[in-house]
């Protein structure tokens, strides 16, 4: 007796290259910053999950000894990194993933970017891959994405001028992020390390932003901060040593500053003090960070997220004094209240952002038919 089935056991993904990505979307900041509001808010609600105990962990990093018999073992320098990391978000998305994220500051020297990163899109009820695509795009624009739904909620509406550290490509996308919410900007104060960069980044502005007529390069902090509607530092460099983490100083912050930091940060006593409004992207995942490190964790992990987590412990501030911006999207919370409060929100990337910004972008593929399709298997040999 034959049996007949009608099991469908076939799968296919599609793989998107770099510029597959571009033209599906990804590059679009107005639509990401949108993606990004919106996936606070399921955030607030509590419709995902990420890893670790508290399902908010950044995700899981190999490290490296400082030390180790073996010669061929990679050295624990700058910015090395190989992580993984996995989400799951409901809402209109539905969809888990993955980012594989590889990161040597070395890299630069081969004329490489310093973190090469591929995303794996995963159908939640099977686990089956939908996509495989380059990520460096997509986590640039969704890490930029997220000062400005910030900015959207917690900048005075007639901001006019960015001050900002680092213009690389996280300060890019923050710049772009910051135009897509705030019409009226028309001057960037802007720091760097080196004539190169500077260069690259005044070009990208002009002809990206016609709109902006001012771009400064100033030379310090102070110069960064001072008279600034919004201020972002976008820098990498060395953890260990929070004196050593570029400082804003209370004194140089006028009133109704939007201060948005997804990157290295200490603050003085003054920008510690209650009556500067402290936000967070996800609260959960500073305290899972603080679980994961050494104390003090600042030292290890240089956002003032986490100098916020290592104040509590102090005993300097209490959970309430800490608002997440999820709470604000959704309507529960007020944005800016006045025009004179100073606003500091911490941002610390998390790969539900991935996962919104990659579905977003894979069914813009699929619609307008980018990417190449391949077999995973058309009857699994196991199963």
């Amino acid at each position: 007796m034959s049996v007949t089935t009608t099991e469908n056991t076939n799968i296919d993904f599609i793989y998107l290259s770099e510029q597959d990505m571009i033209k599906a979307g990804v590059m679009n900041m107005p639509q990401c910053v949108d993606t990004m509001d919106e996936m606070f808010t399921l955030l607030y609600t509590g419709d995902y999950r990420m890893a670790g105990p508290n399902s908010d962990s950044h995700g899981a990093m190999i490290t490296f000894p400082d030390e180790s018999p073996f010669p061929t073992m990679p050295k624990p320098t700058a910015d090395r990194r190989l992580m993984a990391m996995p989400a799951y978000l409901g809402g209109s998305f539905q969809t888990s993933g993955v980012k594989w994220y590889g990161s040597n500051i070395a890299n630069r020297e081969k004329g490489l970017p310093r973190s090469i990163l591929m995303f794996t899109l995963s159908d939640t009820d099977t686990g089956a891959p939908m996509a495989y695509m380059s990520a460096n795009l997509l986590s640039a624009y969704r890490t930029g994405a997220v000062p400005g739904v910030g900015a959207r909620y917690l900048a005075r509406k007639d901001a006019k001028v960015i001050g900002l550290l680092g213009p690389g490509v996280m300060g890019k996308t923050a710049v772009a992020a910051f135009m897509a919410v705030c019409p009226e900007i028309d001057t960037i104060k802007v720091k760097g390390r080196g004539q190169k960069s500077l260069d690259v980044f005044i070009e990208w502005v002009n002809e990206t932003f016609p709109q902006i007529t001012h771009v400064q390069v100033v030379d310090t902090l102070e110069d960064v901060v001072r008279g600034s509607d919004i201020v972002t530092y976008c820098n990498s460099g060395v953890t260990g040593d929070p004196s050593t983490y570029p400082i804003v100083k209370r004194e140089w912050v006028k009133p109704g500053t939007f201060l948005v930091m997804p990157a290295y940060c200490s603050l003085d006593d003054g920008m510690e003090q209650n009556d500067v409004r402290k936000v967070l992207d996800n609260t959960g995942l500073y305290q899972a960070w603080y679980e994961e490190v050494p104390k003090p964790a600042h030292n290890h992990i240089p956002l003032p997220g986490v100098r916020f987590m290592d104040m509590i412990a102090e005993g300097k501030i209490t959970l309430d004094d800490l608002e997440d911006i999820g709470k604000i999207t959704a309507g529960d919370a007020p944005g800016r209240i006045n025009d004179e409060e100073i606003i500091i929100m911490s941002v610390g990337g998390m790969p539900v952002e991935d996962v919104a910004w990659a579905t977003k972008v894979y069914r813009n593929a699929v619609e307008q038919k980018i990417g190449v399709k391949l077999n995973l298997w058309e009857t699994p040999v196991l199963r």
